[in-house]
């Protein structure tokens, strides 16, 4: 199949720019095209956005820019025969290495001694609470492209690394997986449970106040899957009663998070604006993708990422 045109939904914004994208793809075997919410499309279009329109059903293709593809009705997509593809695999080094940075600030401090240099204190540490990552266990639940990212940087630090996966096989530098019935055993003996995994309805508020009963009183909780797959009243009953230590959470239930949301007070707590895969060549790695998969459907090949 030959796809006569690349259009990039203005909604790309939100992660790049659309400009520096198209540019990026200006390369490609079709001709590209910044469109806005108006655009009808049909047969040989093939589209790139950052979340779904009624109207991307009618191209031949779509692909989203990003690797949780929970907002696309996958059923309409089937039935309309429109192919849609993700972005999974292009995110495992930089979520990885934003986990790390989370763990490193939480076990290290940094972000109690950045909010004393705010106010200019001298503000030194109680002789416990610093400590270091190494010897230190971490669950990581869910090992696609996010889960080993952090697995393998985690261990490179000396960590000892376990995790969840729904099929319970081997993953290199992951000490012991779990199957989802074994959740709790998984995260009992963690300092560190990294959420990891897809948004699904199995995973939809998974993380309860029973999880948090199952977790280390000096455990801590992050967060680079999607916000609902945690009660965040369960979280911030937790974080109040002590049950947990603190936690990363770049992800919520809703976003920008709501300024009378409890997660901001927390002085253990470490807010970040879904920004864990933020990066400068953002657009150059989902262009290669998207140049890749136009190559294949003029060639007829299975295409990378497919989901419908």
């Amino acid at each position: 199949m030959h796809i006569e045109r690349i259009a990039v939904d203005e909604s790309v914004g939100r992660v790049m720019p659309p400009g520096l994208f198209v540019e990026a793809l200006s390369n490609s075997d079709a001709p590209v095209e910044l469109v806005d919410e108006g655009e009808a499309f049909g047969p040989g279009d093939a589209v790139v956005s950052f979340g779904h329109r009624d109207a991307f059903v009618e191209a031949d293709w779509v692909h989203c820019v990003r690797a949780g593809y929970d907002e696309f009705p996958v059923d309409a997509y089937e039935t309309a025969g429109t192919a849609l593809t993700n972005s999974t695999g292009v995110h495992g080094t930089t979520v990885g290495e934003t986990v790390v940075a989370y763990m490193l600030t939480l076990a290290r401090r940094l972000h109690a001694y950045r909010d004393a240099q705010r106010d200019r204190e001298w503000d030194l540490p109680r002789y416990k609470e610093p400590f270091t990552l190494d010897g230190e266990r971490v669950c990581v639940v869910g090992l696609g492209t996010l889960g080993r990212g952090v697995a393998d940087r985690a261990a490179v630090l000396g960590m000892e690394v376990v995790g969840v996966r729904r099929s319970g096989d081997p993953v290199e530098n992951v000490s012991t997986v779990f199957t989802p019935d074994r959740f709790h055993e998984a995260i009992a003996d963690a300092r560190f449970v990294v959420l990891a995994m897809p948004l699904t309805e199995e995973t939809a508020g998974m993380v309860d106040a029973p999880v948090f009963e199952a977790m280390r009183e000096d455990a801590y909780l992050v967060n680079v899957a999607r916000g609902p797959v945690v009660d965040e009243d369960d979280l911030v009953a937790a974080l109040d009663a002590g049950d947990v230590a603190g936690a990363a959470l770049d992800v919520f239930a809703e976003e920008p998070l709501p300024a009378e949301s409890p997660l901001w007070n927390f002085d253990e707590v470490l807010v970040t604006p879904h920004v864990s895969a933020a990066t400068g060549k953002y657009h150059e790695d989902i262009a290669a993708l998207v140049r890749e998969n136009v190559e294949k459907m003029a060639a007829g090949d299975p295409l990378t990422n497919r989901v419908v």
